[in-house]
């Protein structure tokens, strides 16, 4: 069994008296599909915040491929390949698409092959080719979202954070998102979906976690996890289980 690419040990973060997540132990292993659902506030953010260094924990470690990132900057950990996409996207709209990937991949450094070829295969791959140079201000919302994914994909990561992806997407679109998230994992991507969708990140989830006020919940398969009296109480509802 291959060792875990992500090790979190009991993370804590607080914002003043107020302890929004923890202590949680989380592992991903290389190439895992992990689903991480709970009601809002619950930690979900928090704990992606922590992961991808927007935060620093106030108490617990956090390792990455072998070596302690507790206190990496977020920068450096998008350079040693974890990546994440936002809830609310926001492109560089006096840009176009090709130039929204260029950003990123100039700001994290060089790379084998050639800034142009590698864009151009990540907009083939997300299904923007055809809107390489388009303004992104005049992308649609399905197509908002793939920039959002691709400008994280062309950063060439071993993680990536895809967190609610399929935010305000018809069921067809929900379908294709997935289908790309899928698409990514095959080539050895491990991914941590969070979504609010139940049917999509059921059926994407290899494993799942379930937060309520900063704390695990429930762990396991998604069938387990959506079976679990408390979390059919605190994410689904009292009558949930009805």
């Amino acid at each position: 069994m291959s060792e875990p690419i992500v090790v979190i040990r009991g993370v804590e973060k607080w914002f003043g008296g107020l302890r929004a997540l923890g202590p949680v132990d989380v592992d991903l292993k290389p190439g895992e599909r992990l689903g991480l659902i709970g009601p809002n506030g619950s930690g979900k953010t928090t704990l992606i915040n922590c992961l991808s260094g927007l935060f620093v924990p106030d108490k617990g470690t956090i390792v990455y491929d072998g070596r302690d990132i507790t206190r990496e900057p977020a920068f450096r950990r998008a350079r040693m390949g974890i990546a994440r996409s936002f809830q609310i996207p926001r492109p560089f709209t006096g840009m176009t698409v090709l130039e929204n990937l260029l950003v990123p991949m100039d700001y994290l450094g060089s790379h084998e092959r050639s800034e142009l070829e590698r864009a151009d295969e990540v907009l083939a791959s997300v299904g923007l080719a055809a809107r390489r140079d388009a303004p992104a201000e005049s992308l649609s919302q399905l197509e908002l979202r793939k920039l959002e994914l691709a400008r994280a994909l062309v950063t060439e990561p071993k993680v990536l954070v895809a967190d609610e992806a399929m935010a305000g997407l018809s069921e067809n679109e929900i379908d294709d998102v997935l289908a790309l998230l899928m698409r990514l994992n095959d080539t050895g991507v491990a991914i941590i979906m969070i979504e609010h969708i139940m049917h999509a990140v059921m059926r994407f989830s290899q494993r799942m976690i379930c937060l309520e006020t900063g704390r695990i919940i429930a762990m396991g398969t998604p069938q387990d996890v959506a079976q679990d009296r408390q979390v059919q109480k605190v994410y689904f509802g009292e009558r949930a289980g009805a």
